[in-house]
């Protein structure tokens, strides 16, 4: 079946019978996106120790762009007269940027506190000052120069950025907040949605938004936010908000939700695609899955493999001079072994980062070629 919304589109190639899983392909002004898939996070516009002709020649088909860190620096104005985002980094397939609700928030709740501590200028830099109805007002950690985000402001910066797939603007409360709270959160957050796609709709500009489904770990919520959010025409959906703190209470409240979304429209899952988790959640039909942590662990030397994780840095590495995985043709192990990776961590070149996540990110990408020909071959 083939969902057409102008130069957006969500075909479904094959639905597994063993499971909800699916092989799918997102079309959009940029290429298309084969499902199911990962989407790696580059938060300033690229990958970190990566350039974007490295990341296209790895074959990642979607990447993550961050508007809350994009809007501060360089801005999106700037990004904007640059001829939009792609231009601006010089990536000519798929963008999808979020919103900054997740930035804004997780700031007012600390948990990124400390990624941005030592970037403000200013006593109270990095700081939530207010959240309303309205929006959010904050104090840059660039400079410690006030800003107001709202559902409209956040939409202009990504009509701004012109990316492929945006994000309604929407509010991240903490896994621990009271149920009162919680559901005055849920409340906003789709007044916030709704506001988000009525000022996306009014220029559409090509490009797609999906809803983000929110409610916590309380079932009753997710199901009141996918029976609000599905009522609107939005062309995909992500699931947001917390999803527990165990991978089990991830996995029970996922379970409960993916069957109660539109089939005929993609699904997102934001922030989570860890190897373990990824092999019990692609029953469930998710299609595409971001997460920083291909990257981060090959900054800190974990090379990913099939037999499981390798840390280069042990010394046993020191004299090995195979590639990092011998069955592997990604550019690291086709031109360098463990021996010289391993010495380049040891004497801290920014080299090894690179060869690194070239390596982890060449990982994932062959990792969804595989669930997608499972599912095809009626394994998954």
């Amino acid at each position: 079946m083939l969902i057409d919304t102008a130069t957006f589109s969500f075909e479904i190639v094959h639905q597994s019978k063993k499971s909800r899983a699916r092989v799918g392909k997102i079309h959009t002004p940029h290429g298309i996106i084969n499902t199911p898939n990962f989407v790696a996070v580059g938060t300033n516009g690229t990958l970190k120790s990566l350039d974007n002709f490295q990341v296209k020649s790895i074959g990642l088909e979607l990447m993550f762009c961050n508007t809350y860190h994009l809007m501060l620096q360089p801005g999106s104005q700037v990004i904007k007269q640059a001829g939009g985002l792609h231009s601006f980094i010089q990536r000519d397939m798929p963008i999808i940027t979020d919103s900054g609700g997740f930035q804004v928030f997780s700031l007012a709740y600390g948990s990124v506190a400390s990624e941005l501590k030592s970037s403000g200028t200013k006593k109270n830099a990095g700081s939530v000052l207010k959240i309303n109805d309205e929006g959010v007002t904050f104090r840059s950690y660039r400079d410690g120069s006030l800003v107001v985000l709202t559902p409209e402001s956040s939409v202009q910066a990504q009509k701004d950025m012109g990316a492929d797939i945006i994000i309604p603007f929407d509010e991240l409360p903490p896994y621990h907040i009271p149920l009162a709270d919680l559901k005055h959160s849920l409340d906003r957050t789709h007044a916030w949605e709704e506001r988000s796609l009525l000022t996306h709709t009014k220029n559409p500009q090509g490009q797609a938004m999906y809803g983000v489904i929110h409610g916590g770990v309380n079932k009753v919520l997710r199901k009141k936010s996918i029976d609000f959010l599905t009522k609107l025409p939005f062309d995909g959906f992500a699931i947001g908000g917390s999803m527990g703190k165990t991978k089990e209470e991830m996995l029970d409240i996922l379970t409960f939700s993916m069957p109660l979304l539109p089939e005929n429209k993609p699904t997102h899952l934001l922030g989570i695609a860890d190897l373990p988790s990824l092999e019990k959640l692609m029953p469930l039909g998710i299609d595409t899955f971001d997460s920083s942590y291909p990257t981060k662990a090959a900054r800190h030397g974990s090379i990913f493999t099939k037999a499981g994780p390798l840390k280069i840095t042990k010394s046993l590495y020191a004299t090995d001079f195979t590639p990092l995985e011998e069955s592997c043709s990604c550019y690291s192990c086709t031109h360098y072994t463990k021996a010289y990776i391993h010495h380049l961590f040891k004497a801290r070149e920014l080299t090894s980062l690179t060869l690194a996540s070239i390596h982890n990110l060449h990982f994932m990408v062959e990792k969804m070629k595989e669930y997608r020909i499972k599912i095809l071959n009626g394994d998954l």
